[in-house]
C-alpha cells in the first residue's frame, strides 16, 4: 500500500478520534501529544508495521521548522502586557537566567559523565534549552486576555528561548568545527549573539508593521473576503521568517516579535484573536503530523544502546536542573511558592529541540557522538512529552483551584 496514502488516512482517523473524543480526553490526565506518540509508536514496525517511513534530516528540519514559527507568532499573539521590564521581569529572568544555566548544567553533564569535549557537550545543552510551545497548550495563556502570571512566564519563555537558544547552537557548532576558540569568537559575538538579535527584533517589527499597514489601507478600500482574511497571519509569518533569514538574522525571533507587533498593529481587537484562532487550528495539524511521525521513528536497538545516558540527562534536567534554576531565578519575585515550583516543573521539550538537533545535523555534527545526541533527544523528547503529558493537566486544575491568579 501506498506509505502516503496510509499516512492520510491514518491522520484522519486520528483526528476524527481526538475530535469527537476530545469530551472525554480533556478529563484525562494526558494531553494530546501523548495520544499522537502513542498512535506513532503502534504503527511503527514494532507495532502494525503500517508506518515504516524514515525520513532524512532535511525533511525533518524543514517539518520542525514549520511549526515551531507557526507556534511561535502564535505565543506573540498571547502576549498581553506591556513591553516594559516589570512586566516581563519573570521572562527575562528565564531566558537571561534559567536557560544559559541549563545549557550550562547539561554541558558539564555530559562533557564529566559522557565525556564529550567541550564544543558537544554546549552543543548538546543548546539543542535542550528550548522550553516547547507546541506541546505546552495546556500551561499556555488560555485566552488573549489572561490575567495569570505562571501562564504568561510559560508562554513568553517558550516563544522566546526557541529563538534565543540559537546562538549558543551556533556557540557549540563553532567549536565543534574548530577548538580554538579565538578563531570564531569575536565573529559569534558580533553576528551570531548581536547582529542576529537585532536583525529578528528589527525585522519582527518592520515586516509587520508594514503588512498591517497595507491590509488596513486595503480594507478602506474594499472589504476582503473574511474567509480569506486569516491568511494574513501565514503570510506575515513567512515574510517575517524568510526575510528575517536573508539579513542573517533569527527568524524565529522576529516571527516572536512579529506576533507581539501584530497584536498590538490592529484597531480592530477582534482581528488578531481571529488569526490566533486560525494559526492554533494549524499549529494543532502539524503537531499531529510531527509528533505521530516521532513515534514511528523510534526504534529498539539503539534506544537499548542510548537509554542510559538519555534516562541520566532527562532525569537532571527534568527533576533537577530544571527545577532548582527556575527556584534560583525566581528569588526576589512575587511568586507564590507553588507557581516557582509549577515554574520548575513545565519545562517541556518537544519540536524545538527537534528541530535544533536537525539544523546541528546539517551542520556537521556526525559520527558516534551525532547518533548519541541524537537519539539521546529523541528519548529525551519522548520522555518529556509523557511525563509532562501525563501531570499537565491535573497539576494545572489543581493550581487553579487552590492559588490566587492575580497573587
Amino acid at each position: 500500500m501506498d506509505t502516503y496514502i496510509l499516512i492520510l488516512l491514518v491522520i484522519s482517523l486520528l483526528l476524527l478520534g481526538v475530535t469527537w473524543g476530545s469530551g472525554w480526553i480533556s478529563r484525562l490526565p494526558l494531553s494530546y501529544a501523548v495520544i499522537y506518540l502513542a498512535v506513532g509508536i503502534i504503527l511503527s514496525p514494532y507495532g502494525l508495521n503500517l508506518i515504516n517511513l524514515r525520513p532524512n534530516t532535511e525533511f525533518l528540519e524543514r517539518l520542525s521548522e514549520l511549526v515551531v514559527i507557526i507556534s511561535l507568532f502564535g505565543c506573540g499573539l498571547k502576549m498581553n502586557r506591556q513591553l516594559n521590564l516589570t512586566s516581563w521581569n519573570i521572562t527575562v529572568r528565564l531566558i537571561a537566567g534559567l536557560m544559559p544555566f541549563s545549557i550550562f548544567a547539561v554541558a558539564v553533564i555530559t562533557h564529566f559523565i559522557l565525556k564529550l569535549s567541550w564544543g558537544e557537550a554546549i552543543l548538546f545543552g543548546a539543542i535542550l534549552a528550548p522550553t516547547d510551545p507546541v506541546l505546552a497548550s495546556e500551561v499556555q495563556l488560555k485566552h488573549p486576555h489572561d490575567p495569570d502570571e505562571l501562564r504568561f512566564g510559560l508562554t513568553s519563555e517558550g516563544g522566546l528561548n526557541d529563538a534565543l537558544a540559537f546562538p549558543f547552537v551556533y556557540f557549540g557548532i563553532h567549536w565543534l568545527k574548530d577548538d580554538n576558540w579565538q578563531n570564531w569568537f569575536k565573529q559569534w559575538v558580533v553576528i551570531d549573539l548581536i547582529w542576529a538579535i537585532f536583525a529578528g527584533i528589527v525585522m519582527g517589527i518592520i515586516v509587520t508593521q508594514s503588512i498591517v499597514w497595507v491590509d488596513r489601507k486595503l480594507l478602506k478600500i474594499r472589504p476582503t473576503n473574511d474567509i480569506m482574511e486569516d491568511f494574513i497571519a501565514i503570510s506575515i509569518i513567512l515574510a517575517t521568517y524568510s526575510l528575517t533569514e536573508l539579513v542573517n538574522g533569527y527568524g524565529f525571533l522576529g516571527v516572536f516579535v512579529a506576533g507581539i507587533v501584530a497584536r498590538k498593529s490592529y484597531k480592530q481587537k477582534a482581528k488578531p484573536f481571529s488569526q490566533l484562532e486560525f494559526i492554533e487550528q494549524v499549529e494543532k495539524l502539524l503537531e499531529v503530523v510531527t509528533i505521530l511521525l516521532l513515534g514511528s521513528l523510534l526504534r529498539i536497538e539503539p534506544i537499548i544502546k542510548y537509554i542510559p545516558a538519555a534516562i541520566l540527562i532527562a532525569g537532571l534536567l527534568i527533576f533537577v536542573v530544571r527545577p532548582l534554576g527556575a527556584w534560583l531565578f525566581t528569588i526576589g519575585t512575587r511568586y507564590h511558592n507553588l507557581k516557582r515550583l509549577l515554574l520548575g516543573w513545565f519545562g517541556i521539550r518537544g519540536v524545538g529541540s527537534i528541530y535544533y538537533l536537525t539544523y546541528a545535523l546539517g551542520e556537521g555534527l556526525q559520527g558516534s557522538v551525532g547518533e548519541l545526541i541524537a537519539w539521546s533527544v529523541y528519548i529525551i523528547v519522548t520522555v518529556s512529552i509523557i511525563i509532562h503529558g501525563i501531570s499537565s493537566t491535573p497539576l494545572m486544575n489543581w493550581y487553579e483551584k487552590h492559588i490566587d491568579l492575580q497573587s
